[in-house]
């Protein structure tokens, strides 16, 4: 028997996908300015499909995101939203906890765009300092680069809090990080400042399976949550993209995503959960499969 941490699933497309609203390069933000109740609705699905973290929709609450809108004095604020919502979520469900995500700057699997590690890390104290005072942890998602890492890890540790670092793989070799360095090459980073847990995020349950061994070697806290996208396309790697330019999988079934979570837990990992197009039914099922197992979720 084993204690598993359960993560949920999408946020920010889970968002979009409820609103209904045409795409825009703010993603999910734009959707919590728009229709703010569904944010508090997506994390009360969660928590009822059994996960035990709720994570804040604040992955592009990014001053250098927002600018691009002329919102970028509005960091404090949205983050103020979003942690709102996750915490009232996890407060209603009676027990969990609350992640305040952090994602990469400027765009999303392209750490040659991000700043240098100490430019990053002045740049992500503003939305830390947001975070940190309403939840629980702090969740660095989908870095893609040792660089892109050091940063979001050098602002995070400024904070008394506990942190996770999300790393993401390529989709066709998941022993390298999306930079094209290999996963291993976060040995010295991991040994200099290393965060409570390190897992793999926002990369094809395949790439997953097969680069978990790699982060298993740092001998921390270990886990994975995976996308459903075909794959990270062309077209979502140019300038200001938008969530519809990915395609959603057809053949990660809710059964299918826990039978790979599944094989995650067996090689280790004890903190399991999904990323984009990865829903509430498909954590229902994951969470189902873990009990079945005889494994406590925590």
């Amino acid at each position: 028997m084993t204690a598993i941490t359960l993560l949920d699933g999408s946020i920010g497309q889970e968002l979009v996908k409820r609103s209904g609203d045409r795409a825009t390069p703010l993603w999910s933000t734009q959707v919590m300015i728009d229709h703010g109740d569904l944010v508090r609705e997506v994390h009360d699905a969660y928590f009822a499909a059994g996960a035990t973290v709720a994570t804040t929709n604040t992955y592009a609450v990014l001053r250098d995101r927002l600018a691009r809108v002329g919102l970028e004095d509005q960091v404090t604020r949205l983050a103020g939203t979003a942690v709102t919502a996750a915490c009232a979520a996890r407060d209603a469900h009676g027990y969990g906890r609350v992640a305040g995500a952090l994602g990469p700057l400027v765009q999303s699997y392209r750490p040659d765009l991000c700043p240098p590690a100490e430019e990053a890390a002045r740049i992500y104290a503003e939305p830390v300092a947001a975070l940190a005072p309403g939840v629980d942890l702090l969740l660095l998602e989908t870095m893609a680069s040792v660089d892109q890492a050091r940063g979001a890890l050098m602002a995070a540790r400024e904070t008394a809090l506990p942190v996770w670092l999300a790393v993401s793989v390529m989709d066709d070799d998941g022993t390298r990080l999306r930079s094209g360095e290999p996963v291993g090459a976060l040995a010295p980073l991991i040994a200099e400042m290393p965060p409570d847990a390190i897992l793999l995020n926002c990369s094809p349950p395949e790439a997953i399976t097969q680069g978990l061994g790699e982060i298993a070697a740092f001998g921390l806290p270990f886990g994975a949550y995976a996308n459903g996208f075909t794959r990270i396309s062309d077209g979502f790697l140019g300038a200001a993209p938008t969530v519809d330019a990915l395609e959603q999988r057809t053949d990660l079934s809710p059964a299918a995503h826990a039978e790979a979570a599944m094989g995650w837990i067996a090689q280790g990992a004890t903190i399991v959960g999904g990323c984009c197009e990865i829903g509430p039914a498909h954590i229902a099922e994951l969470a189902r499969r873990i009990r079945e197992a005889g494994h406590d979720i925590v």
